[in-house]
C-alpha cells in the first residue's frame, strides 16, 4: 500500500488538472470549491467559482451577502440547497468560530452541509490534517483496485473501504487525496472503459489483473425518477413577465419561477386558466417543450406565451423586465428554454 501511495503520487505531481482553488488553497476557498463541485463537473464549476471569489472574497462576506443575490451568483449551477446552507454555515463560523473555518473534521460536521466525505476534504486538502475524503470516485477506484465485488452502496462495504484508505495516508495528505479522486475522474473513469493503460498504479489493481475492472464497482440500480408534467405560462403585460417565488423549502428552495400548472393543458385549457386568475390575454402563442431532469424527478413541460391586456387586482405575481430577470432574480435552469425566449424577445 505503501507502494501504491507513492506510485499515485508521482503521477499526480505530474497530471493533476489546474483548477484555481488548488493553485491557492486557503481554507476557505477549498470549502467553497467542495460545495460546488457536489453533483457537479470541473470544468462547469470553475467559471462560478472564480466569479464567486471576486464577489464574495472571505468568510464575512459570505454571511453578509443578501439571500437573493447569493442565489443570483450560484443560478445555473444547481442543487440551490448547496448556497444556502454556504450562507448558514458561514453565520456559524462568524458567530462560533471567531471567522476562522475549523480544520477538525467533527467541528466542520457541525456546519451545514458538511458531512464526512467533505469534512474529510476540507481537513486534508486546507490543513493536512490525517482524514480520509472518500467519494464516489475513490469508492470505484478502490473498489477495482481490490477487486471488491460488495455493492458499495452497502454501509459495510463503505466502511471496509475507508478504512483502507486511511491505512494508506501518506505525509502528503490532501495531496493524496485528490490524486485519488483524479485518477478516478480522468483514469477510472465512471462511464465507458476505464483506462487501465494510462493508470499509474494498474501493476497493483487486482481488478485489472482479474480481467474484472470495467465490472466494477457493483451498485444498486436507481430508482426510476418520477415524470412530472407542468405547463409553464410566460405571461407579459406591459414591461414585465409575470414571475413569482417558490417555497423556502423543497424543490428549489427560495427561487423566481414562471407562472405554472400541473399537467399539459390545451390552448383552450390555458384560456380557462388565464380566466380563472384574472388575466384578460389579446395573444397566446405555443412555446417550445423542455425538459429538466432532477435527482428523482424529471419535469416535462410545455409552455405558452401570453400578451396581456389587463390583469386582476389580486395576482400574487411579481413582475420583472428583461434586465431584472438576467441581472437580479435568480430563475433556476430548469426554466432555460423559456428564459432564452425572453432574451430573444423584441
Amino acid at each position: 500500500m505503501r507502494n501504491f501511495a507513492e506510485k499515485l503520487l508521482n503521477w499526480y505531481n505530474s497530471n493533476a488538472r489546474i483548477m484555481p482553488w488548488r493553485t491557492h488553497p486557503t481554507p476557505y476557498r477549498v470549502w467553497v470549491s467542495e460545495m460546488m463541485l457536489q453533483q457537479t463537473r470541473v470544468d462547469a464549476v470553475i467559471p462560478y467559482f472564480e466569479r464567486f471569489m471576486r464577489e464574495v472574497p472571505t468568510v464575512q462576506a459570505l454571511a453578509e451577502i443578501p439571500e437573493e443575490k447569493l442565489l443570483k451568483l450560484w443560478e445555473g449551477l444547481g442543487y440551490y440547497n448547496r448556497a444556502l446552507n454556504l450562507k448558514k454555515a458561514a453565520k456559524m463560523i462568524m458567530e462560533n468560530f471567531n471567522g476562522e473555518i475549523p480544520s477538525d473534521t467533527e467541528k466542520l460536521q457541525s456546519l451545514p452541509g458538511i458531512g464526512a466525505y467533505s469534512s474529510g476534504a476540507i481537513a486534508s486538502i486546507a490543513f493536512n490534517k490525517k482524514a480520509t475524503a472518500v467519494d464516489g470516485n475513490v469508492l470505484r477506484v478502490m473498489a477495482r483496485i481490490t477487486a471488491n465485488k460488495g455493492d458499495i452502496a452497502d454501509k459495510t462495504v463503505k466502511s471496509e473501504i475507508e478504512y483502507l484508505v486511511k491505512t494508506m495516508l501518506p505525509p502528503r495528505v490532501g495531496d493524496f487525496n485528490q490524486a485519488l479522486m483524479e485518477l478516478g475522474a480522468t483514469v477510472c473513469i465512471p462511464n465507458g472503459l476505464p483506462k487501465c493503460s494510462e493508470c499509474p498504479v494498474g501493476s497493483l489493481c487486482k481488478g485489472f489483473e482479474q480481467g474484472i475492472a470495467s465490472s466494477l464497482p457493483l451498485k444498486t440500480p436507481k430508482k426510476e425518477r418520477k415524470i412530472c408534467e407542468k405547463t409553464i405560462f410566460i405571461i407579459k403585460y406591459k414591461n414585465g413577465f409575470a414571475i413569482k417565488q417558490r417555497p423556502s423549502s423543497g424543490l428549489l428552495p427560495n427561487l423566481w419561477e414562471f407562472p405554472s400548472a400541473e399537467g399539459h393543458y390545451s390552448l383552450e385549457e390555458c384560456q380557462i386558466y388565464l380566466n380563472q386568475i384574472g388575466v384578460l390575454a389579446n395573444h397566446i402563442a405555443e412555446l417550445n417543450s423542455s425538459k429538466h431532469i432532477f435527482t428523482h424527478l424529471e419535469w416535462h413541460m410545455i409552455g405558452y406565451f401570453i400578451s396581456a391586456e389587463e390583469i386582476g387586482q389580486n395576482l400574487d405575481f411579481s413582475w420583472a423586465t428583461k434586465e431584472l430577470l438576467k441581472h437580479q432574480y435568480s430563475v433556476p435552469k430548469a426554466f432555460k428554454e423559456y428564459l432564452r425566449f425572453i432574451d430573444d424577445f423584441k
